[in-house]
């Protein structure tokens, strides 16, 4: 029975003034609309690793969470006075959840803000079923879409597939036609790509800008000292170094710029004293919360791939507030920053830079997040790989960065 206070369905009751927090300010609220999908991804965290709790969460978000988490992020951008907050529309596969459950939850969560909140929506989908009529209410709310896509059809056929085996391909290149279309470009955010390195980079690269995407992620496969990504059996093994190195050289390279990627701009970025653009890299603090079918609110969704004692928080938006999740040790209160880094990465020349990797990619089983990221090696070869050509283009020494706003150190490295 869960406890807290009464609820009627949809009207929440109000929770309360929140507690002022000195922490990172939430900045990101991902809302699994939807528990369940229609591809059935070898390589995905929410179905193939350790929590196996979307068995018996509701298949989409109720009316009634809805309502309670818009309410709980009206008191918190109100009390903190957030000028700005991005809700991602994610799950499972977010666009089963219906145009007409999308339309109310975004009505509903806007509705709820403050006028001086700007409330920024995307949505992150494996493209197969975006249409006409999702598109209409993705205009009408300024929602982003994000496609999932991780190169030509063989390459993406190694893993994105239906349950049966059979292809997704041709239907998500659809889509992304559909999407990238004059009358609906302004809506493209860009593609997502998890790397397989038994794909070549440049055939991947080449396939990925063929559907024209203002930017690309590539996303390292999640996986951490336990359970160990592809390729990584000896943790020394630069294997995903040496795929992004090779389409970075096209990419920076290029007489144009064809595409913007997310990785390679943070390293540059951070390389120059700037900030990273991704979670993955710098010194970042946790600004991100998620929120599950069934109301349960967690940290970041790679968290899935370690163990059930760091994923259940037992928080849920009928009972804990924002500033309460944010306080927790597996959401706000992990160890980010230099001092939640181990002795070797506090002492590692790059880590302003990669930041001690991916929290999650640092688990070990018994030892918890105190350690190196399972793709340090990889991480320390691509970062030096870029500061070298950095310094190639900006002068002949160490000093050329820290005039651009890095400090010498890293420079020195």
């Amino acid at each position: 029975m869960r406890t807290g206070p009464v609820r009627t369905p949809g009207r929440p009751v109000e929770p309360g003034v929140e507690q002022a927090s000195t922490r990172m300010p939430l900045r990101e609220l991902v809302l699994k609309i939807h528990s369940r999908c229609n591809l059935a991804c070898d390589h995905c965290y929410m179905y193939e690793h350790a929590d196996q709790r979307w068995r018996g969460r509701p298949m989409t978000m109720s009316a009634e969470t809805i309502a309670w988490v818009a309410e709980r992020l009206r008191a918190y951008v109100r009390q903190h006075r957030i000028p700005k907050v991005g809700v991602v529309l994610h799950g499972g596969e977010p666009l089963l959840a219906g145009p007409e459950l999308i339309d109310e939850l975004v009505r509903t969560i806007r509705g709820a803000l403050p006028v001086q909140t700007e409330a920024n929506f995307s949505v992150q989908t494996n493209g197969i079923l975006l249409d006409e009529a999702l598109l209409a209410v993705f205009h009408r709310h300024r929602v982003r879409v994000g496609v999932s896509l991780d190169g030509d059809q063989r390459a993406n056929d190694r893993h994105r597939r239906r349950s049966n085996g059979g292809s997704s391909f041709v239907e998500v290149a659809r889509g992304l036609q559909l999407l990238g279309s004059p009358r609906h470009r302004d809506l493209y955010a860009g593609l997502l790509c998890t790397i397989d390195v038994a794909n070549d980079p440049i055939a991947t690269y080449e396939s990925l800008l063929s559907h024209r995407p203002p930017r690309l992620d590539l996303l390292l496969p999640h996986g951490n000292w336990t359970h160990r990504p592809p390729g990584l059996a000896d943790w020394t093994a630069t294997p995903y170094a040496s795929w992004l190195i090779a389409i970075f050289d096209r990419w920076y390279g290029a007489a144009r710029r064809e595409t913007g990627i997310r990785l390679f701009e943070s390293v540059i970025s951070l390389l120059l004293g700037q900030r990273s653009a991704v979670r993955s890299l710098g010194l970042i603090q946790p600004d991100v919360v998620t929120v599950e079918t069934d109301g349960a609110i967690e940290g970041d969704d790679a968290l899935k791939t370690t163990g059930m004692e760091v994923i259940d928080t037992g928080l849920s938006v009928f009972t804990h507030s924002f500033d309460q999740a944010m306080a927790h040790p597996t959401i706000g209160g992990q160890g980010h920053g230099l001092t939640g880094l181990g002795a070797t990465c506090r002492s590692c020349p790059l880590v302003a830079i990669c930041g001690g990797g991916h929290y999650a990619h640092r688990y070990k089983e018994g030892l918890g997040f105190c350690n190196t990221s399972i793709y340090c090696a990889n991480l320390s070869k691509l970062i030096e790989h870029i500061r070298t050509r950095l310094l190639a283009d900006l002068g002949t020494g160490p000093r050329a960065l820290a005039a651009h706003g890095q400090p010498g150190s890293l420079g020195a490295g």
